[in-house]
């Protein structure tokens, strides 16, 4: 079974195998974000409260977002670097790269539940509670924040099912999770009267299910990289490189929750709580949208990463050149719905007219540049999947940390109304890292890989 995966990662027909693998992957990726997403949808429809409580749970979104970046720090550098060993025939290497990524993430998942139990309440104030919403923010992370060693197991090993090519198994370890939050939210929030409360409990036990998939698979026989016991001793030889590799998803990631922050804090001085619950809905509907980018270029990765170790460069770029078209098509898709129907996502997330009416329009400008923004997912993703490490990195502090953020606090400055300049910087901001990332990116890839024989 173990060459028989490795002899179709290299020889089948590229738009065949990545269809087959990028199926799963968008699969997982929808899912993945229906996690946090169906305990939005459902409190959100809390009677009399449901509008205050989503912006409650908004405020959470920031840790959220940042405690799972961790699993993306050790396991995003950690399966490429699998594959490419795979593609090397050195799968003793790969699997000790496994075993130091599995204990870091377990680990690390402690630690980030130790420190929200100790400082969790500062931190809501931080990131943008009010009086109005601080005990619904604490009633969701206080029992979330126990799950998030669940949390970074999951997404983080799962990564490496997904990087031996098992993407269906990656999808269904997903499913589990979430089909059991979806089943679990409305009898606890409603059925139990627990609220805010019922809908964390109700994620933390789906994401421990998941857990225990992704561990049972990666330690049964069926895997070809194995979880085994004398790989869990970390090494700074084999655990490092994967951090390097891994800092460009980190900050990726972990920016969105800063993002967050900066946007939370400039709405509220603005908007109001009103602005801070329309940001929470415009996150929701980005990352629904967004997140099938970040699948359809992890189905590609296996393909990239392994021909890329075995020096198969005809076939890299084949699989890049057909990821690229798919994202252009599937952007164009999701341009045009953000654009002529914005009324209709909004309300997914809530039955409030007055925040339907403020979120609809903006969601216009928030979206305007999803046109051309999977060019950056499509390039972005490849970097990892080559392994490039500092382009990789440098293009993430680009778009989020250098473009961004400044552009949250400064577009207000010289623009009205001044809520509508905050949601304005992120089209700007896309748009400006677009054209620097595709420019370094066909510049890298013709002197890496085009030009190879």
């Amino acid at each position: 079974m173990e060459n028989s995966q490795q002899i179709t990662l290299g020889t089948a027909p590229v738009g065949k195998l990545l269809l087959k693998l990028a199926i799963p992957t968008i699969t997982a990726q929808i899912v993945s974000v229906l996690y946090n997403m169906v305990d939005r949808m459902f409190i959100g429809h809390i009677q009399d409260v449901g509008a205050t409580a989503l912006t409650g749970v908004g405020v959470c979104l920031p840790i959220i977002v940042i405690a799972a970046s961790f699993a993306a720090l050790t396991a995003a550098g950690g399966a490429p670097r699998a594959s490419i060993f795979m593609g090397k025939n050195e799968n003793d290497t790969a699997e000790k790269i496994l075993g130091n990524c599995a204990a870091a993430v377990t680990l690390t998942g402690l630690i980030i539940t130790a420190v929200f139990l100790l400082w969790g309440r500062d931190l809501l104030w931080l990131f943008g509670a009010s009086e109005n919403t601080i005990e619904y923010a604490w009633d969701y992370m206080s029992i979330y924040s126990i799950g998030t060693v669940f949390v970074l197991v999951s997404l983080g090993l799962n990564s490496f099912i997904t990087a031996q090519g098992f993407t269906i198994i990656s999808m269904i370890s997903i499913l589990i999770g979430c089909v059991t939050n979806i089943i679990l939210d409305p009898i606890f929030i409603f059925a139990l009267g627990w609220g805010v409360k019922g809908s964390a409990l109700a994620t933390v036990v789906s994401q421990a299910l998941s857990a225990a998939w992704v561990i049972k698979f990666l330690t049964g026989k069926k895997t070809i990289l194995r979880i085994k016991r004398k790989n869990l001793k970390m090494s700074p030889k084999i655990y490092l490189p994967c951090v390097a590799l891994g800092l460009s998803p980190f900050v990726m990631q972990s920016t969105e929750g800063l993002i967050t922050i900066c946007f939370n804090f400039s709405l509220l001085k603005y908007g109001g709580d009103m602005a801070v619950g329309a940001m929470t809905i415009l996150c929701s509907i980005m990352q629904l949208s967004m997140l099938p980018l970040t699948g359809l270029a992890q189905g590609a990765q296996p393909i990239i990463s392994f021909n890329f170790g075995a020096g198969n460069y005809d076939r890299v770029k084949k699989a890049f050149f057909v990821l690229l078209k798919v994202s252009i098509v599937y952007g164009i898709v999701i341009w045009a719905l953000s654009v002529f129907t914005p009324d209709l996502l909004v309300s997914i997330f809530t039955s409030d007219t007055g925040l339907r009416e403020y979120a609809a329009p903006v969601l216009r400008i928030y979206m305007a540049t999803s046109l051309v923004f999977s060019l950056q997912c499509a390039c972005q993703q490849t970097f990892l999947a080559l392994g490039n490490a500092k382009t990789s990195l440098f293009l993430a502090a680009l778009r989020k940390i250098f473009l961004l953020i400044p552009l949250i606090f400064i577009l207000p400055m010289f623009m009205d109304p001044k809520d509508i300049a905050v949601f304005t910087a992120e089209p700007v901001a896309d748009l400006l890292a677009v054209i620097a990332t595709t420019t370094l990116f066909f510049r890298y890839f013709k002197k890496t890989i085009y030009n190879k024989k």
